[in-house]
């Protein structure tokens, strides 16, 4: 036993040299990861034999803050499963997207595409959803432009989109792409990643500064983070105004890691659920920590169903893409439409919730 542990130790120490290096030679970006790890060296050190769950969330804006604004709902969580919880703060949807791909996240907010990606690869299953207004999710993407001309109006965006540069989010993103790509671009023919004189690429609070800044024309974003980055934001925000807003789409999940036991998943979605619910002074707390999360109506119990219609927009994006695309010919073209119509299917498959955790939630 005490060789083990001396291995384990050494291997510990090992991982930490690698990351210090790693850190020293990316700058600001990797820094984002080193209150996660340093939770994770904790732990190792202690011994602990409850090791704690991961939880895998994009920091937006500033990571301590957003750290500090998640910390309340994350001790809840924990006292109601007896188990700690443990920050796991990732610097982008690709960085993030990798961890879950390896099951080194247990728990995250996700939104769409990320969402639907760890769901159809086997990795992690839906708990629960962000509850827009009394229980009705509502969210929706939007553009942004600066409220002085010449870059300020939708119909001048749609005339000469080659004359705009764009700040959008990466082709993972549902309202920063797949969404104002599909409901607004390709109806009016305009490609998003070919047609504009430049792209940057970003999170929602990136996109909106280049705008209010003016190092790019037009955003897209949507409005939870807009509604964010108003209050962070006070003064670039005054510069900026939404030119176009996307029908209705799902909000961000929580999912957690397939392989934890039934039991902590219910008690997860219990905790989630009932957060900020009671009528007293602690349900009056938990509200406050929930409109720091840009979460005001808390969390409603939801299954893998809940992406149904993300899996129905990745399929609609990717078959108009095909339409509008160029092939050498019609039997190229109608073969990878059928292959998209079979990956749909098999998401639709994919997409059930789990018996092993109970009835169907009620929406």
């Amino acid at each position: 036993m005490a060789i083990q542990k001396q291995r384990a130790c050494v291997r510990m120490w090992s991982c930490l040299a690698e990351v210090i290096r790693w850190v020293l030679g990316h700058g600001v970006a990797a820094r984002l990861l080193v209150f996660a790890c340093a939770g994770v060296v904790a732990v190792h050190a202690g011994a602990q034999v409850n090791a704690p769950l991961r939880f895998g969330v994009l920091p937006l804006g500033d990571v301590l803050e957003s750290r500090r604004n998640w910390e309340p709902l994350w001790a809840e969580m924990a006292r109601e499963i007896g188990q700690p919880i443990a920050a796991l703060s990732l610097p982008s949807y690709g960085a993030l997207a990798r961890s879950i791909q390896q099951d080194g996240v247990d728990i995250a907010l996700l939104p769409g595409k990320l969402a639907l990606d760890a769901v159809v690869g086997g990795h992690m299953q839906v708990i629960a959803e962000v509850a827009r207004r009394n229980g009705i999710p509502e969210h929706q993407s939007v553009l942004l432009t600066r409220k002085v001309p010449p870059f300020n109006s939708l119909d001048a965006l749609l005339r000469a989109p080659e004359r705009w540069v764009i700040a959008r989010g990466p082709a993972s993103s549902l309202t920063g792409f797949l969404v104002p790509q599909m409901q607004l671009f390709i109806p009016n023919n305009i490609e998003i990643e070919t047609r504009f004189r430049d792209v940057v690429i970003g999170t929602h609070q990136e996109t909106a500064l280049a705008v209010a800044n003016g190092d790019a024309d037009v955003a897209t974003n949507n409005t939870t983070d807009l509604e964010r980055f108003r209050r962070q934001f006070p003064v670039e925000a005054e510069r900026i105004q939404v030119i176009w807003s996307s029908a209705s789409v799902p909000a961000a999940q929580i999912l957690v890691r397939k392989g934890l036991a039934p039991e902590v998943k219910r008690k997860l979605r219990s905790a989630l659920v009932d957060y900020g619910r009671a009528d007293d002074v602690r349900g009056a707390q938990q509200r406050a920590v929930l409109r720091g999360l840009m979460s005001s109506y808390g969390y409603v119990a939801a299954d893998n169903t809940a992406l149904l219609p993300v899996a129905d927009l990745e399929y609609e994006s990717a078959r108009s893409r095909a339409l509008h695309g160029q092939w050498t010919s019609q039997e190229a073209l109608r073969a990878r439409l059928a292959a998209l119509e079979r990956e749909h299917r098999r998401w639709v498959a994919l997409l059930q919730p789990d018996n092993a955790l109970e009835e169907k939630p009620k929406r």
